[in-house]
């Protein structure tokens, strides 16, 4: 398995194109560290972001992993290029006549998007911790290392969505298509949720639908943080509004999005092992 990847980030670090986009990806993700370095001083208002609390243990781990979450596009335009370039460049013949089976290159692809999805994980687990370190007002290890459920949470999530631009990669052969396609179903899953609570269910059943599909799941693993930060549930308070939401990652959750890696990556076989190359 080692050859498989030595094979594959060769290819990657001879791609100008791919080389860019990772290490953009990565100063990006390294970029959050300056949200601690942002402060507001408008006449009476003053504040200075780290000190509302978003650097606090355990609270960072699920602020840290959301917001980066997001930039995960750059590499999956890297992704969807890698599978683009072997059918153009027509390196997956040869890697096949040199004596590579489909099972393998398969293989191959998803250790990189293991690969991915592990160094990433690292890096913001690394840059949490050092930012926790510094801003938050919790430094005790019992607190420091709770709710690391989110760093695994974010694993999986890329896992699972790098898995699903490989099957595209593979389905459409060109990259731009395979991202076209890719937005195209995430609008189809926002038009799913708007004629499900139009016609046929209410928001809360709805909600428990969705989060069969794909993306939606991915998405779910991860619940947006904002108002669970203590500000936030201080203001609502005042107002008299109470916010109960559940943000914690659930066994079933993890569940879902693993069964849509395994079929991503099974489509990604099959597929690969039916078409004539």
């Amino acid at each position: 398995m080692g050859r498989l990847l030595q094979i594959e980030f060769i290819k990657l670090w001879n791609n100008r194109a791919s080389k860019v986009l990772i290490v953009s990806y990565f100063i990006i993700l390294t970029s959050i560290a300056l949200i601690a370095a942002i402060k507001f001083d408008i006449g009476p208002v003053k504040f200075h972001l780290a000190e509302i609390g978003i650097f606090n243990f355990p609270y960072i781990w699920h602020f840290n992993t959301f917001v980066t979450a997001f930039f995960k596009l750059f590499l999956a335009i890297v992704i969807v290029s890698m599978m683009a370039n072997e059918y153009s460049n027509k390196t997956i013949k040869q890697n096949l006549i040199d004596g590579l089976s489909k099972k393998e290159f398969i293989l191959s692809k998803f250790l990189t998007v293991l690969s991915f999805a592990a160094i990433s994980t690292v890096f913001v687990f690394v840059v949490s911790l050092i930012l926790g370190l510094v801003y938050s007002d919790f430094n005790e290890l019992s607190i420091i290392f709770s709710d690391l459920e989110f760093v695994l949470a974010f694993f999986i999530k890329l896992v699972g969505f790098f898995s699903f631009c490989l099957f595209l990669g593979i389905l459409v052969k060109r990259s731009a298509f395979a991202l076209g396609f890719l937005i195209l179903w995430q609008i189809s899953e926002g038009i799913i949720r708007g004629l499900m609570r139009w016609k046929l269910f209410d928001g809360d059943t709805t909600e428990k639908v969705m989060a069969f599909f794909p993306l939606q799941s991915m998405f779910n693993l991860i619940k947006e943080p904002i108002t669970r930060l203590e500000a936030v549930q201080t203001v609502a308070d005042q107002v008299g509004e109470s916010i109960e939401l559940d943000y914690y990652v659930h066994w079933y959750e993890f569940l879902i999005v693993l069964v849509w890696t395994f079929i991503f990556i099974y489509l990604s076989y099959a597929l690969l092992k039916k078409r004539d190359l």
